[in-house]
């Protein structure tokens, strides 16, 4: 009865996302999204169950329920490189998912049937039952004929354990890690990347006819303290460095902008602390806050909040029970990147004419859109350069909150 619950469940969740999806993409209705939810968390819910049951016992039939158990969980990992290369394409993917997951269905109970059937025939041609007594008996979708005939086995359970520990486990974080890697360089176009030894940046100096010149500096709000010196370093004494750095003259701040929390927990270093250049004409070209939308400032001090004062029910709750509008994550995209870099584009014009050599140290999300305009305006790459941002593992001259 669990066997044939959960696979019910399953089939259900398969057939009803099926369905959903693609009422929204060919008549664009979003209907069944509340039951379809309810009815995946209660399949994930007998996909763990099924799991569980076979490690705990080789009655279950490990070829029908073992695709069954893993779908669910496996599948939206499955499609992450796909969602990280085209994102705009998200529903389109997720049909693909459903469509897969109904064929999987599908499937499953035509060879539960199958071998049902292949059985049952089997016992009745010994024991020859009247057609009628056949005919009136009701058939659940998982019978005791598709069951093994073992209760439990140790070399069941240790196999399960030792595949899911060394194996399973091991192969999901490092395929994590992988569609972490490739997200980080698609999404900030090379201007940032996650390896094996920590996230690193790609310093690009941009050069034109004229001889003026553009360093593109990505920045990171926390990092170690040798990665902000050797930027500082490397800063000619004739640049002009347009700074990053919101400000607050109205105060519609609750909490300061700090990452000092989190930097302190990770042993490393805030940027603001560190990153102070010694040559060079710095720039103040960021917006102040009262150019964002009252949305942003709202969801800004929640956020600012948990960051100052830590991860409290205190903090964490009045983010949990925020009500955002339904526009709040393009107004927030474009408060937050595209009106500060369309402000310091225009400040990047002004400068120029009395600059030849231009240095923006800001954030790696800003980078992408501003390397293309800065090509747009007719500069070319002459020079790339990587530093090391973020060095993973423990080091000896690294000491937690120092």
């Amino acid at each position: 009865m669990l066997l044939s619950l959960s696979l019910l469940l399953f089939v259900a969740d398969a057939f009803v996302s099926l369905l959903d999806d693609s009422l929204i993409i060919f008549l664009h209705v979003h209907l069944l999204g509340g039951l379809r939810g309810i009815i995946f968390l209660f399949a994930l819910l007998g996909a763990i169950l099924i799991y569980g049951l076979i490690g705990l016992t080789p009655m279950v039939p490990k070829r029908f329920f073992v695709p069954v158990a893993l779908f669910i969980p496996l599948a939206p990992l499955a499609v992450l490189p796909s969602l990280i290369y085209f994102y705009e394409r998200s529903q389109w993917i997720t049909w693909i998912v459903s469509l897969c997951q109904a064929a999987l269905a599908l499937a499953v109970l035509h060879f539960l049937r199958r071998a049902r059937d292949g059985r049952t025939s089997s016992r009745e041609s010994q024991v020859n039952p009247p057609p009628a007594a056949r005919s009136a008996h009701f058939m659940p979708l998982v019978t005791e004929h598709h069951l093994n005939s073992r209760a439990f086995s140790w070399l069941n359970l240790s196999a399960f354990v030792l595949i899911n520990i060394f194996i399973l486990l091991p192969a999901i974080l490092a395929y994590l890690f992988l569609c972490a890697s490739l997200a980080v360089g698609h999404l900030s176009q090379g201007f940032l990347a996650l390896g094996a030894t920590g996230f690193s940046v790609q310093v690009r100096k941009y050069v034109r006819d004229d001889g003026k010149t553009i360093q593109l500096v990505p920045m990171a709000h926390v990092g170690e303290p040798e990665f902000y010196r050797e930027l500082t370093q490397s800063f000619p004494t004739n640049a002009t460095i347009l700074m990053e750095g919101v400000t607050d003259y109205n105060n519609l701040l609750t909490n300061r902008i700090t990452y000092n929390r989190m930097a302190t927990s990770l042993g490393l270093s805030e940027q603001q602390k560190e990153f102070k250049p010694v040559a060079g004409e710095w720039v103040p070209a960021d917006i102040d806050v009262q150019e964002f939308a009252p949305s942003t400032i709202g969801l800004l001090n929640l956020i600012m909040r948990i960051h100052a004062r830590g991860a409290t029910a205190e903090t964490v709750l009045p983010l949990l029970q925020y009500s955002p509008p339904a526009d709040v994550q393009a107004q927030i995209w474009d408060d937050l990147l595209r009106k500060r870099n369309r402000h310091l584009l225009e400040e990047l014009r002004d400068r120029l004419p009395n600059s030849d050599y231009v240095i923006i140290p800001w954030g790696a999300a800003h980078m992408p859109e501003l390397s293309r305009e800065i090509q747009k305006s007719g500069f070319h790459l002459a020079e790339a350069r990587s530093y090391q941002a973020i060095r993973f593992g423990a080091r000896k001259d690294r000491k937690v909150g120092h």
